[in-house]
């Protein structure tokens, strides 16, 4: 994690620092699990990592970029914008996949009986957790944007979300 991407980690630490979070789960992976151990020092908790809550599997496509892929995958691209939902990065996942991962880690959640769990994850599969817990569309799901100084409340009862930003007030959306 970069020295920019501590600092934010930090302020985000400080604005969850007053939420009534009862425990911690998260993604083992890179900067993910980085950011559970500062949250879990902060609000004096064990994160419990969760293989589930990884990032989606991007297969032979991490780490290029469009243009690579679409010299070394021809047509691919247009392949996934056909169907972003079902559509596989070659040797990983799809979004369809990660949607059973996503709702596996949040039963794996709600086994432990907590109120207030704080998750910890990555953007693609955290579209995939949001569908689940807000019963959103595919396509729905899809567009959401999480951006890393946010932090998403969600009422799981009234299917309402709330997004925290780094040092402001809890907007409704």
């Amino acid at each position: 994690m970069t020295a920019e991407g501590l600092a934010s980690t930090h302020r985000v630490a400080i604005t969850i620092a007053n939420l009534p979070v009862d425990s911690l789960f998260s993604s083992p992976l890179g900067r993910a699990a980085t950011t559970a151990k500062i949250f879990a020092e902060l609000l004096n908790l064990t994160p419990t990592f969760i293989d589930e809550l990884g990032e989606v599997d991007h297969g032979e496509l991490a780490g290029l970029t469009n243009d690579e892929i679409e010299r070394s995958y021809p047509g691919e691209l247009a392949r996934r914008s056909s169907d972003h939902y079902r559509w596989r990065f070659p040797a990983g996942e799809s979004y369809e996949d990660a949607d059973r991962r996503a709702a596996l880690a949040l039963q794996r959640v709600a086994a432990t009986g907590v109120r207030s769990p704080l998750l910890v994850s990555h953007e693609m599969i955290g579209r995939m957790l949001l569908r689940n817990l807000l019963h959103l569309a595919p396509d729905e799901a899809l567009t959401t944007r999480q951006p890393h100084d946010i932090v998403y409340r969600i009422d799981v009862g009234k299917r309402a979300l709330g997004v925290m930003r780094l040092d402001s007030a809890e907007t409704p959306r």
